[in-house]
């Protein structure tokens, strides 16, 4: 169900672009402006990454397999790269247009239909880039906010062309149009570069400081005496699917069994707060006298030390390869 809904969103993206790209080209026939072609260069690129962007969420939607134990959800961050890499070239080009375009200026033709034109797909692009956007971060798409975020910025390159060619027709000057088109091409280039470095982060499995810490306030909000400690925590966003694991420091003397319970509700409280699949995976740890001072657990068999205070899970101590130490919390 969540898949087909992704899937919807996705069509609806491609459908738009392809309708809007037309529209753009014949703006550019009407008007011959180099703002007016950036922009419709740049709508070919929202084809074909929304093309990409659909199937990435098909493959995406896929289960896990033999060959693929953690899902398909990482084709997402490929599809965002390969979006951002596109709009890169295009905003490169644009670039070369644009100069080349101030070196030989020419006369507009039929700025008005070319700004009625424009307007209306900066229109379409805006709000159907707030429903992707919108879609995405509802159904923790990477795919659909990268998208989103590309109509967006669509939308403001056309709002561009139009005030360009709105100060050719009050003033009378071209080279309002081709200073439009080199402003595009800053704006696209940084955006490319910004779509790049995310999916190389997701790709790389980069940590998701955000994530992190919500994992780190649930557990924390429901703290048990018996989890003595929490240490090398790690959140992968696979897709819209997390991957957790994490060690826990429990009492050394609990049966199998209740090691098994308490690692069952460890493994609830993180489930419960997540609206996605959350694949977790906790190491169990057993306690030594060292925690003592810090151990909250009510008659304790085994306590050789007083219980001084709690030390508080933070980040810096959480996602640490290391047992908390009274002693490394009070330095």
């Amino acid at each position: 169900m969540l898949s087909s809904v992704k899937l919807r969103f996705g069509l609806l993206s491609l459908v738009v672009s392809l309708v809007l790209v037309g529209v753009k080209f014949y703006a550019y026939f009407l008007t011959r402006s180099q703002a007016v072609l950036t922009d419709a260069l740049e709508s070919i690129i929202n084809v074909a990454t929304s093309g990409f962007a659909l199937y990435s969420i098909y493959l995406a939607s896929l289960p896990k397999d033999e060959n693929h134990p953690y899902g398909h959800g990482k084709i997402e961050y490929l599809s965002i790269g390969f979006e951002g890499a596109l709009i890169l070239s295009a905003g490169f080009y644009i670039f070369h247009s644009a100069i080349q375009s101030l070196m030989h200026p020419h006369t507009l033709a039929r700025p008005d239909w070319g700004m009625a034109l424009l307007s209306f797909t900066a229109v379409v692009n805006l709000g159907v880039g707030f429903l992707l956007i919108r879609a995405g971060k509802k159904h923790h798409s990477v795919a659909l906010i990268g998208d989103g975020q590309h109509l967006y910025l669509d939308s403001v390159s056309t709002l561009v062309s139009v005030v360009a060619l709105l100060l050719v027709v009050l003033t009378d000057n071209v080279l309002f149009d081709s200073i439009a088109a080199l402003i595009l091409g800053v704006i696209i280039v940084v955006n490319g570069y910004r779509m790049v470095r995310r999916s190389v982060s997701g790709l790389m499995d980069e940590s998701d400081v955000t994530t992190v810490e919500q994992v780190i306030s649930e557990l924390s909000a429901h703290r048990q005496p018996a989890w003595i400690d929490v240490h090398n925590l790690r959140v992968l966003r696979y897709g819209s699917n997390l991957h957790i694991d994490c060690h826990f420091t429990l009492p050394y003397y609990f049966s199998l069994e209740e090691t098994h319970t308490e690692l069952h509700n460890i493994e609830q409280v993180v489930r419960s707060r997540f609206d996605v699949e959350v694949e977790m995976f906790v190491h169990p740890d057993p306690c030594t006298f060292a925690a003592c001072s810090h151990c909250r657990m009510p008659d304790c068999p085994v306590r050789q030390h007083a219980f001084d205070r709690e030390i508080p899970w933070v980040i810096s101590n959480v996602v640490k390869n290391e047992r908390h130490r009274l002693e490394q919390e009070a330095s």
